[in-house]
């Protein structure tokens, strides 16, 4: 069990490495001077990528809020057909 939880971590920390690794060329922004990917950066580049973010989360909630209102509204819908199956007489007794 030792030598499994070993190679587990070795496992994580190699793989860890590597990400890092691979990260770390676009960190420097070794090339083009600094720039990014997406061009200079503007007042009005942030500002909009500001927007972007700030309308992101409300949207997220919304959209979280309605998937879980629906599962919950089929979860109730269930619990109430399985309480009247049992309260039905129909699907008592044998033969």
């Amino acid at each position: 069990m030792r030598r499994l939880r070993f190679n587990r971590t070795f496992l994580l920390l190699a793989t860890t490495a590597l990400i890092v690794l691979a990260a770390s060329q676009s960190a420097f922004a070794l090339v083009d001077g600094g720039e990014g990917t997406y061009g200079s950066a503007s007042d009005k580049v942030v500002t909009n990528a500001a927007f972007m973010v700030i309308a992101f989360f409300p949207l997220f909630i919304l959209v979280a809020s309605l998937i879980q209102w629906r599962l919950d509204k089929r979860r109730d819908a269930r619990k109430a057909a399985a309480k009247a199956r049992r309260a039905s007489s129909d699907w008592h007794g044998g033969w």
